[in-house]
């Protein structure tokens, strides 16, 4: 049974997302603050964080930013946030701190579940990943998911596992950004273009990639982008 951690200082929503989501083979566990949210990270350790943007004591951004900055407490723990509002900047925010993925209130409970699935089956299931290349400097570990880029142990959150991931199984063929967001989620969603160039920013970045000088991944300006590692 997966355990799932709810950050939300909605009482009722809390109540009725735990009644829906234990349908699903789910043990939730919901915390109205912060500070108690922390509290049940360290207890629980949880497959995946439900994150709520609004909250008491600190927003959820902040919360993203200090798990991702400490994984060496959480692990890659996957979040998905929670957002008030459908603007494009909250979720392009969330994003960029290293969310998995985000959902705008108020939402349908069965996209919810349909989008905690298609995390969990991203963070544990990796049959799709048995053709990836071997790439000069890269070393992909899939039982544990890990990643090392020239010996060194790489820090990416799972949204950036599954990226580079993806690109190693199809080098050199171009992946326009729809196609790239659409895979990742693998459910249908509205896409933002900066949203994924981000993605790729951040993930250009801990690899030490230029788009200048590209070792790895390469912009093909108006189309999007390839992967362009040294095959061994």
């Amino acid at each position: 049974m997966k355990q799932i951690l709810i950050i939300d200082d909605d009482e009722k929503l809390g109540q009725l997302l735990t009644q829906y989501l234990e349908r699903y083979d789910m043990n939730v566990h919901v915390a109205l603050k912060p500070s108690k949210g922390f509290e049940l990270l360290k207890k629980i350790k949880p497959d995946l964080l439900i994150l709520d943007v609004m909250l008491p004591e600190k927003d959820g951004f902040e919360i993203c930013r200090e798990i991702r900055a400490k994984s060496s407490i959480y692990g890659q723990l996957p979040i998905l946030m929670l957002t008030a509002h459908a603007e494009v900047t909250d979720r392009i925010v969330g994003l960029e701190l290293g969310a998995d993925d985000y959902l705008p209130k108020p939402f349908e409970p069965r996209e919810l579940v349909a989008r905690i699935h298609n995390i969990l089956r991203r963070s544990s299931d990796d049959n799709n990943m048995r053709d990836i290349k071997a790439i000069k400097g890269l070393e992909v570990e899939l039982p544990r998911r890990e990643v090392k880029l020239d010996s060194e142990v790489l820090d990416l959150t799972t949204m950036e596992y599954e990226l580079l991931t993806l690109f190693m199984q199809f080098p050199n063929k171009t992946f326009t950004r729809d196609e790239l967001m659409n895979r990742l989620r693998g459910i249908d969603a509205e896409l933002f273009s900066r949203a994924v160039d981000t993605l790729v920013s951040r993930l250009r970045h801990k690899l030490k990639d230029t788009s200048k000088t590209p070792r790895f991944i390469k912009t093909v300006w108006g189309r999007g982008y390839t992967f362009v590692g040294e095959q061994i």
